[in-house]
């Protein structure tokens, strides 16, 4: 599956080529590859944290994807940025993160003539809601006041401000062409450890 986001958060248009996202069936290994490629900023610059997991990525140039089951508002989000930092929330309802800074394999990496980044990653299946139905995507860079909010599907009305949690905002994916039915046997052990807390 391929992805543009290709509009700011309340539906206006881009002034640059939008950041693509890819997504392929899950492998052998339970894994389901995403990849992320577009321009490069660089603005703001890296975190002061080596690459991995790192906790509010949200603040810096980052890709974002939400996966959602909407029957039990269940959702997984992952943030990928062009310096190799990641992270992993899983949510229980709206903004309720119940698990987050999981491990995952990422790589990023920045274009020679430092105008664009390519970023891999691979998503284990236990990390996924079963179910999945509903799907969104963002892109962030820049520093206030120009910090620029990019959003697949963006907002409906009533648009107050950037808020990528709006649920109501994300639309119908077919998930089973990424992970078939056969596969989704209920919440994995990672989702039943931290929902039991």
């Amino acid at each position: 599956m391929e992805f543009s986001i290709s509009s700011l958060w309340n539906g206006d248009s881009l002034t640059h080529e939008p950041m693509k996202l890819h997504l392929e069936q899950i492998d052998e290994s339970n894994n389901v590859k995403v990849i992320v490629s577009g321009k490069f900023f660089n603005d703001p610059p890296a975190p002061f944290a080596p690459p991995g997991p790192t906790d509010k990525l949200w603040d810096y140039e980052v890709v974002e994807a939400f996966f959602l089951n909407s029957a039990d508002q269940t959702y997984m989000e992952v943030e990928f940025g062009p310096h190799g930092h990641h992270i992993v929330l899983l949510l229980q309802g709206r903004r309720n993160a119940i698990e987050n800074l999981l491990p995952l394999t990422y790589t990023a990496t920045i274009s020679d003539d430092r105008t664009t980044w390519y970023g891999e990653a691979l998503i284990p299946l236990a990390y996924f809601p079963p179910g999945v139905d509903k799907f969104n995507a963002f892109a962030i860079h820049g520093t206030d006041p120009n910090r620029q909010y990019q959003q697949l599907y963006p907002q409906k009305p009533p648009l107050t401000q950037p808020d990528f949690h709006r649920l109501e905002d994300f639309e119908d994916i077919d998930f089973n062409a990424i992970i078939p039915r056969d596969r989704q046997t209920g919440y994995s052990k990672v989702w039943t450890d931290n929902m039991s807390k």
